[in-house]
């Protein structure tokens, strides 16, 4: 026979996959359901503890136990900065996202702070700038509802971006566009880019910030942005929970031996 925290987490786990609780709503708190006589307080505690092993729910301090998104949002690779987005639309890269993964959005839900920061040892190398060099840091919290999806900050030369949109902490996106557009606004046309991405174990900050389940890593993104010429006019780290997204591309498969041919 099954100790009875283990009938309780079947029994909530059955419930969450009918849709009696819905993505993002909190489960209710160990007291009420000790009151209703589902059992103890422990026994309420590993039943929940139960849940969030096997990735139903997260819970956190402050949160309580809430039901996780299960259809992951599509991460769109190289469609997500479609310049007929950013540039002639209002179709910022999150919200891209939320887009092609037929899920709702708020502008808000994307929330910012902007500091002149010494840049950090990578920043540097790939702005080509001494380490130590003064940078603007946009440093992003972006949500889905309640839930926090990922991190993202932004690092820029001053030049570059002093005195216009990017630099305004107001909550959301950079205006009309984004960031992509207030550069394309200063003279600074996207061209190219360079991502990079790997997974790893996620720091106590992250697990806090992100309201991740034990033992869940993240997903770390490295963005490098040039112009035509080769400016790099932003460099961006990423940190994103793992579970939460599914990472997509979609390119036109290189064939190099057909332009070498071509040149004798």
């Amino acid at each position: 026979m099954a100790p009875k925290w283990r009938e309780l987490a079947d029994k909530l786990a059955d419930e969450i996959r009918r849709g009696e609780y819905a993505p993002g709503q909190q489960l209710p708190q160990i007291r009420e359901l000790v009151a209703e006589g589902a059992g103890s307080k422990s026994t309420v505690h590993q039943a929940y503890k139960a849940l969030e092993v096997e990735g139903l729910v997260t819970s956190s301090r402050g949160h309580g136990t809430v039901v996780r998104q299960q259809v992951p949002l599509k991460r769109l690779g190289i469609a997500r900065y479609d310049k007929a987005k950013w540039r002639d639309s209002d179709e910022v890269a999150f919200i891209a996202d939320r887009v092609a993964s037929g899920r709702s959005y708020r502008r808000n839900e994307q929330t910012q702070t902007v500091n002149l920061v010494e840049a950090p040892p990578a920043v540097a190398d790939a702005h080509g700038l001494p380490e130590g060099a003064q940078v603007y840091a946009r440093a992003r919290l972006v949500k889905e509802g309640d839930q926090p999806t990922h991190t993202l900050t932004s690092y820029y030369r001053p030049e570059h971006v002093e005195g216009t949109r990017i630099v305004d902490p107001t909550p959301g996106p950079a205006g009309r566009g984004g960031g992509f557009r207030v550069l394309y606004d200063a003279g600074y046309e996207i061209d190219h880019m360079r991502e990079s991405i790997f997974a790893r174990a996620a720091t106590s900050d992250e697990v806090k910030l992100l309201q991740l389940p034990a033992g869940e890593p993240v997903v770390e993104l490295h963005r490098t942005t040039y112009t035509a010429s080769g400016t790099v006019v932003e460099f961006a780290i990423g940190v994103h929970a793992a579970s939460r997204f599914a990472w997509e591309y979609d390119f036109k498969v290189p064939d190099s031996a057909k332009g070498e041919k071509g040149q004798e």
